[in-house]
């Protein structure tokens, strides 16, 4: 904790999507190692609740109420933070949404809503920060994916669209910034995460939107990101379920799709009613500003049976994959 404490000290870090959830938990994590943060989100009010908090723990703090999507505007929080501090060390694009429901059931301007927040709000991020990264030789970007980049998330298209995209995204990148080698491009894939997105998330499925067992708390996203800042990596999961998708689509993609596709069918047939909504995709929720959604408190049961069924595929896959490395 000291040696992370003195690397951080002073150092500037920008955060999109700061408001609640993940975003807010790693602002906090960053003002406890002494870094300077920028907070970027749509929601003023909110933001400011976070730089209070960051504040409390010593940090200096630059609020720049900022849209994502808009190029412009990431572009004038990059030149914004650069002004007041003299620097930018560690980028995070952490802004995102999500959409559950089949593909029919929302218009082609609700599915394409989301990969302009999610993979074009990445690139924005890249574009508005890269030019002084390059400048100074040096400096972190990390995009927070999620494990639906890993692995096909069936009623969620949209959204998995965007993250293989984001993940392609900056793979390549990483490519192109080999020559620098004190220009990282990281990648970061949590598991289910206890934030407030399952209420902010737009749902035309019909029925209620909840994670189930095991959840992780957002912290330990925060966590990660606070160790790539100090050592990066190419790419990182966050959670054993994540670890475990990523080697179980590797192994077995199609039977990975088909149980995945199985169980979500189940989930929304077993699942209780609620009106369709698109949530945050078009302007903020007022509700929501924590780090945690309140879900780990209530999820302390069992895995279901679409769980255990998802779990055992995944656990068979990483048993196959050791078997064959065994006798090779």
């Amino acid at each position: 904790m000291r040696k992370l404490t003195s690397s951080l000290k002073d150092r500037v870090v920008v955060i999109t999507g700061a408001s609640s959830g993940i975003g807010r938990a790693t602002a906090l994590a960053f003002a406890r190692h002494g870094a300077r943060v920028v907070l970027a989100a749509r929601r003023v009010d909110a933001l400011e609740q976070v730089a209070a908090d960051c504040r409390t723990l010593g940090a200096r703090v630059l609020v720049q109420p900022t849209d994502v999507t808009d190029a412009t505007a990431m572009a004038k929080l990059a030149r914004l933070a650069y002004e007041t501090f003299g620097d930018i060390d560690v980028w995070i694009n952490n802004a995102g949404v999500g959409l559950l429901g089949a593909f029919s059931a929302a218009d082609i301007a609700t599915q394409r809503r989301v990969v302009e927040i999610n993979l074009h709000g990445t690139m924005n991020g890249a574009a508005a920060v890269l030019p002084y990264f390059l400048r100074q030789r040096r400096g972190v970007l990390i995009t927070n994916i999620s494990v639906g980049g890993l692995t096909p998330v069936p009623f969620a298209s949209a959204y998995t669209a965007s993250k293989f995209g984001m993940r392609g995204f900056m793979a390549s990148l990483r490519q192109e910034l080999a020559e620098y080698p004190d220009v990282h491009a990281c990648s970061v894939f949590p598991a289910c995460i206890d934030t407030p997105g399952y209420q902010h998330g737009a749902n035309v499925s019909g029925v209620k939107l909840r994670p189930s067992q095991p959840i992780f708390a957002a912290e330990a996203v925060a966590e990660a990101f606070v160790r790539l800042a100090v050592r990066p990596r190419a790419e990182v999961t966050v959670g054993w379920t994540a670890r475990l998708a990523k080697i179980g689509y590797g192994v077995a993609p199609v039977t990975t799709e088909r149980v995945m596709g199985a169980s979500l069918r189940r989930y929304l047939r077993n699942s209780p009613p609620a009106p369709r909504t698109a949530g945050n995709l078009w302007e903020p929720v007022a509700s929501g500003i924590g780090s945690s959604g309140g879900w780990l408190g209530e999820n302390r049961r069992q895995l279901s049976g679409t769980q255990a069924g998802v779990m055992a595929l995944l656990a068979g896959a990483v048993g196959f994959l050791f078997a064959k490395a065994r006798y090779a």
